[in-house]
């Protein structure tokens, strides 16, 4: 699986963010869409296989986890963001 830092994250990225509601709801990287990880088995079908994912939550431990269950359960290649929301909102990225 590959990680890259907020940084590397292309701007037309397809960019899942995989903390719960009540993280989310504080604030978000711009364009993302929310999947908690606790949904995301029963939601996964709202991603575009089609196009390179990139998966966030707080920090990149959960992301890790959902990037694994893409590659291992679905055989979808997925791109772990290094440092999550937190990076995100502390490089000065735009944010909801």
């Amino acid at each position: 699986m590959k990680s890259v830092t907020v940084h590397e994250v292309p701007a037309d990225a397809q960019l899942i963010d995989v903390r719960e509601h009540d993280e989310y709801a504080v604030d978000h990287a711009a364009g993302v869409v929310h999947i908690p990880l606790s949904e995301f088995p029963a939601r996964v079908d709202e991603i575009d296989p089609d196009r390179d994912i990139y998966v966030l939550c707080k920090v990149g431990g959960r992301s890790f986890q959902a990037c694994q269950y893409l590659e291992q359960a679905h055989g979808i290649e997925a791109v772990n963001v290094e440092g999550g929301t937190d990076a995100w909102r502390a490089a000065g990225l735009p944010m909801n």
